[in-house]
Order: C-alpha cells, then sequence, then structure tokens
C-alpha cells in the first residue's frame, strides 16, 4: 500500500509497493489501449482519475 512519507522542506513523497505500480500500469493500460497518439494518450489520462490509497 503506498505509504506518504513527511520531510523537512513541506513536499510529500508518495512510497510505492510492488502491488501499487503493477495497479497503476493496469489502469494505464485499460484506459490507453488502441490509442497510438501522444497527445490522444495525454487527453485521455487527464479525463480519467487515479487514486493511491494512503497506509493507515
Amino acid at each position: 500500500m503506498a505509504v506518504i512519507i513527511e520531510n523537512r522542506k513541506g513536499r510529500r513523497l508518495i512510497r510505492l509497493n510492488t502491488d501499487d505500480i503493477i495497479c497503476i500500469v493496469r489502469e494505464y493500460q485499460n484506459n490507453v489501449c488502441g490509442i497510438y497518439e501522444y497527445s490522444e494518450i495525454r487527453n485521455k489520462l487527464n479525463n480519467i482519475e487515479l487514486y493511491l490509497p494512503e497506509e493507515v
């Protein structure tokens, strides 16, 4: 599960494990399957919402 890491400069980092990465790649592949133009892929990704769960 993703873990949010606070740092001293105020910018947070999100540490991902293998399952998180595979989930993100799967969602990417499901959403852009059959699209080959860079601009069309970016447009498609701009219109979807992806969430990373925060470890409790």
